[in-house]
């Protein structure tokens, strides 16, 4: 009886709500961390895809924006109950991608859902945190409140690929932005299968989009997109920083430096869960009114 040979799985990018092939037709191969077997082949993006995205990225905002906060509290939640139901097997992905032990990759998978959780209670509240009423002259009221920015990029360091992605993810979309996000070279493997989840849970398509290949090509084309709004660096390595800000000053695009010096820091609670995660990524609309006498 012959052996049967296994047939590699072929991931695709996920846009707008959908997996597509690279326009490009390339791809990349991803080998176990520690045996160097090949485990499958993923896209490897290319500018088109860039451009592609930030369109589904934008249809996205107009539909995810347009929410309340509680609406997008809700579908938070509901996310981080599919995940629950594949925590095993992302966390499995981590062990192949990377040299984290099962124990290691397992506390990351659990601590990403917990995050999840904590911006879905954020979701419907952060408005009342940011907003204030302002004091001014007599005969007129005056109030500021928080509304998104709108499409924002995301580079993901290669340290803990799965809560980086959840972590920079929740803070850009809980105030209603849509992402673009650029995942780790090394291990994509586990923001492929939440592609997954993400495709079927409630999230409107376009809001995460995710895109594989070399960040050496993609960054520049994210970066530079004048329909792009904002700019997340995330990514440790600060190789790319000064080309990122460069190409974000030429359409006045917000940059934000979030990455951390040390990895262990996605860890920490008091540095990703609070209100100016999601701060970084609104604008303050003040609007002025006459009282009434």
């Amino acid at each position: 009886m012959s052996t049967r040979i296994a047939v590699p799985k072929m991931y695709k990018l996920y846009i707008g709500g959908k997996f597509t092939r690279t326009e490009s037709e390339r791809y990349t191969s991803i080998k176990d961390a520690k045996t160097g077997k090949k485990i499958c082949n993923i896209s490897r993006a290319s500018r088109k895809d860039v451009k592609n995205a930030v369109v589904a990225a934008r249809t996205g905002y107009n539909t995810w924006s347009a929410k309340t906060g509680y609406e997008r509290g809700q579908i938070l939640y509901r996310l981080a109950e599919m995940l629950e139901g594949r925590k095993e097997q992302i966390a499995h992905e981590i062990t192949l991608t990377t040299t984290n032990s099962k124990a290691q990759a397992s506390k990351e998978v659990m601590k990403a859902i917990d995050r999840i959780i904590w911006y879905a209670g954020l979701a419907d509240k952060y408005g009342q945190l940011i907003g204030t009423v302002n004091d001014v002259q007599n005969g007129y009221f005056n109030f500021s409140m928080a509304e998104p920015t709108g499409v924002v990029g995301i580079l993901l360091p290669e340290e803990h690929p799965f809560l980086a992605l959840i972590s920079r993810m929740c803070a850009v979309i809980t105030s209603g932005n849509s992402c673009i996000i650029i995942v780790s070279e090394k291990s994509p493997l586990p923001a492929l299968t939440f592609s997954e989840i993400a495709a079927t849970s409630d999230i409107p398509g376009g809001v995460i989009n995710i895109l594989t290949g070399s960040k050496k090509e993609l960054i520049p084309h994210l970066a530079s997109h004048m329909d792009v709004n904002a700019f997340d660096y995330a990514e440790s390595n600060t190789a790319f920083k000064k080309e990122v800000m460069t190409a974000c000053a030429n359409n006045i695009k917000r940059f934000i430096y979030s990455a951390f010096k040390d990895k262990k820091d996605y860890y920490d609670d008091d540095k990703n869960e609070n209100i100016m995660q999601v701060q970084s990524f609104t604008e303050l609309k003040t609007v002025w009114h006459t009282m009434g006498m």
